[in-house]
C-alpha cells in the first residue's frame, strides 16, 4: 500500500528569532566584540544599570586589527609623529602588538594631537581641527566600538549626527515632514564653538552613568586630556574634545542626550545634527517658550548659544537654514554659503591661466559638482541651470583667453561653443541630472506632477546617475511640434534629413518640462524649429540642382 508522507518544515525556535532580530538590529557593531550574548544584554539590561569588566574587549587583537582597518580606509593624515598609514600598516603586526601589550598593562599613553585650521565658508573664523597621531587614532576607534552600542541604546530618535545608519538626510526628511504637517515656526539653535566648550567633568559624570569600568573610563580621561601641539607651543586643554579625533562626535552625543530627551519630554520637536538643531513648532508662543527652554538648559551645561545664528523663524517669510539648506515658501535650495563654497572651489580650477586640456579641466570640475549634486539634488529645480549656465561660461572665459581675447564668454562665444560643445565634452549638466533623479523618484510614486511640477510631461527612461561616465540628454519637443516639422519638411519636397536630425526626431525621451531639460545633447544641441526648415529648404534645393 503506498503510504503519502508530508514534510513538515522544522519550527523555528521562539528563541533563534529574537536572536536573529537582535542581530539585524545591531548588524553594524563590531562583531569580534558584541557576541550574542552581549547583544541580548544590551536588549534586556544589565544589572544595576552600569557595564563592567570592558578594557579586556579594548585591547583584543581582533578588534584593533578591525579599528586599524576602519582608519585605513578614512586615510587620514599623520600627526606629530609625522607616521602615516603607510609607515604603520609596514609593521602593523609589531605595532598592534604593542599597542595590546600596553593597555593590558595599564602602560598606554596618548601623545599631542596636531592642530590645524581650516576657513569656514563664507566667514573670516577658522574652524580647528585636531590630528591625532596613527596609533592614537586606532586605539579610540578601538574604544569607540566597545562603548558606542552602550550608548547608542539611550539616544534620542531626533538625533542624527554621527550616528550609525542615520545622516543628514534623515534629518532633513523629518525637517520637510513636520513642515508639511504645520509648523511653521522655526527655533534656529546654534552652540558657539560647541566641541571646545564640552566641560570635560560634566561629561564624565555622564559617561560614568553607564560606564563602571575604572580603567575605560581612565583612557577616556586621557583622550580627553590629549597635548595640543599648536606650531612650537604646546596647550593642555581643560574643556573640550577636538574634532579630528575619532572618538569626539561620539562624546559630544553623549552629553547632549539630557538636553535631547529634556526636550522631547516637553513635547518639543527637535531635530539635531551635531551642534546644529531645530526646534519645530506650530505658533510663535511655543517658539517663544521653547528659546527660554533652551538658554536655561545651556546655562546649566556650560555651553553658550550663538547670538547671531539662534533665532526664531517663520518658515513661510523668512525661512531658515539647516545643514547646508534653505526652507522657505514649502522648498529648499542650498543656502549661500553652500553656494559661494562651490563656487569658490571651481574658480580655483577654471582659472583662465589653466594650462591644462580642455577635457581634464572638465573632468576635474565633474567630480566637484557631481560630489555637490548627490547631496543638493532634491533642491528646487531653478538651482541648478543658474550653476550650469555659471560653470559654462568659466569654461568659455578659458577658451577666450586662449585665442588671445579678454573677459569671459559672451555673445559670438556662444555660437562658438554653444552648450552641446562643452555636453560633447563630458560636462555634466546638473539640469539633466536632476531631471533624472526626478524621474527615478516618480517611478515610485502615483503622483507625478506633484514631484516635478506642473510643467512635467512624459519622459524616456535615462541612464541612471552614478553607474556610469555621464553624458547630458538632449533637448525634446512635444508630440505636436514634431508632427509639425514633419508635415513642414515632407511640404517642402525634402524626403530625408539628415541621419543626425532624423534620430533626434524619431526619438522619445522623458524630461521634466515640455522645453527639455537643459538645451544640451548628446554631442549636439537640440536645432530650433526655423532651423530645421532651413536645412530642409537647402537639402530639397540641393536635390533639385543635382537632377538638373
Amino acid at each position: 500500500m503506498d503510504r503519502q508522507t508530508e514534510e513538515v518544515p522544522a519550527e523555528v525556535s521562539e528563541r533563534a528569532k529574537q536572536a536573529g532580530e537582535t542581530r539585524n538590529r545591531w548588524s553594524w557593531v563590531e562583531p569580534s566584540v558584541w557576541n550574542e550574548r552581549m547583544l541580548t544584554a544590551l536588549e534586556t539590561g544589565v544589572k544595576g544599570g552600569k557595564w563592567f569588566s570592558l578594557i579586556d574587549k579594548v585591547y583584543n587583537a581582533e578588534n584593533l586589527e578591525a579599528s586599524f582597518k576602519k582608519e585605513k580606509a578614512n586615510r587620514g593624515a599623520a600627526g606629530i609623529d609625522h607616521q602615516t598609514i603607510g609607515m604603520f600598516e609596514a609593521r602593523r603586526g609589531e605595532n598592534l602588538g604593542r599597542i595590546s601589550e600596553e593597555l593590558r598593562l595599564g602602560k598606554y599613553k596618548p601623545q599631542g594631537i596636531r592642530r590645524v585650521e581650516i576657513p569656514k565658508p563664507a566667514s573670516k573664523e577658522k574652524r580647528p581641527l585636531g590630528i591625532p597621531i596613527v596609533k592614537d587614532r586606532v586605539v579610540q576607534t578601538a574604544l569607540r566600538n566597545v562603548i558606542e552600542p552602550i550608548f547608542e541604546c539611550d539616544f534620542a530618535k531626533h538625533s542624527y549626527g554621527f550616528r550609525p545608519r542615520r545622516g543628514c538626510k534623515d534629518a532633513l526628511r523629518r525637517v520637510e515632514a513636520l513642515l508639511k504637517e504645520g509648523f511653521g515656526y522655526v527655533v534656529e539653535i546654534d552652540i558657539r564653538k560647541y566641541f571646545e566648550k564640552i566641560p570635560h567633568k560634566a561629561l564624565m559624570e555622564q559617561i560614568g552613568l553607564k560606564l563602571s569600568d575604572g580603567r575605560v573610563l581612565e583612557l577616556i580621561e586621557a583622550c580627553l586630556a590629549q597635548g595640543v601641539l599648536e606650531e612650537v607651543r604646546e596647550e593642555l586643554p581643560g574643556e573640550g574634545t577636538p574634532q579630528g579625533s575619532t572618538v569626539s562626535p561620539l562624546l559630544a552625543n553623549i552629553y547632549l542626550n539630557p538636553f535631547d530627551h529634556i526636550m522631547e519630554a516637553k513635547g518639543y520637536e527637535m531635530i539635531r545634527y551635531a551642534d546644529d538643531a531645530v526646534v519645530m513648532c506650530r505658533n510663535e508662543e511655543e517658539a517663544q517658550n521653547a528659546l527660554r527652554e533652551i538658554k536655561q538648559w545651556m546655562e546649566t551645561a556650560g555651553l553658550q548659544l550663538h547670538e547671531q545664528k539662534t533665532r526664531i523663524a517663520k518658515a513661510d517669510t523668512e525661512g531658515f537654514d539647516f545643514l547646508g539648506y534653505h526652507f522657505e515658501r514649502n522648498m529648499k535650495w542650498p543656502r549661500e554659503k553652500s553656494f559661494r563654497k562651490l563656487q569658490d572651489s571651481l574658480r580655483q580650477k577654471t582659472r583662465r591661466t589653466n594650462g591644462q586640456e580642455l577635457a581634464k579641466i572638465i573632468a576635474s570640475v565633474n567630480r566637484t559638482t557631481s560630489g555637490w549634486f548627490e547631496y543638493f539634488k532634491h533642491s528646487h529645480r531653478t538651482t541648478f541651470s543658474t550653476l550650469d549656465g555659471w560653470t559654462r561660461m568659466r569654461l568659455r572665459a578659458i577658451l577666450r583667453k586662449r585665442d588671445g581675447r579678454k573677459g569671459t564668454g559672451r555673445g559670438w562665444d556662444h555660437r562658438r561653443w554653444p552648450n552641446s560643445f562643452f555636453a560633447g565634452q563630458g560636462l555634466i549638466s546638473l539640469v539633466t541630472a536632476h531631471a533624472l533623479v526626478c524621474q527615478s523618484v516618480t517611478r515610485r510614486t502615483t503622483n507625478w506632477r506633484a514631484v516635478c511640477g506642473k510643467s512635467a510631461c512624459t519622459v524616456r527612461r535615462g541612464e541612471r546617475w552614478g553607474n556610469q561616465s555621464f553624458l547630458p540628454l538632449s533637448d525634446e519637443v512635444s508630440k505636436r511640434r514634431r508632427r509639425q516639422m514633419r508635415i513642414s519638411v515632407q511640404g517642402m519636397g525634402a524626403t530625408r534629413l539628415t541621419d543626425r536630425y532624423s534620430r533626434f526626431l524619431n526619438r522619445r525621451m522623458r524630461t521634466r518640462m515640455s522645453g527639455g531639460v537643459g538645451g544640451e545633447g548628446q554631442g549636439f544641441s537640440c536645432p530650433p524649429l526655423s532651423r530645421l526648415w532651413g536645412l530642409a529648404l537647402r537639402h530639397s534645393q540641393r536635390s533639385s540642382e543635382v537632377k538638373s
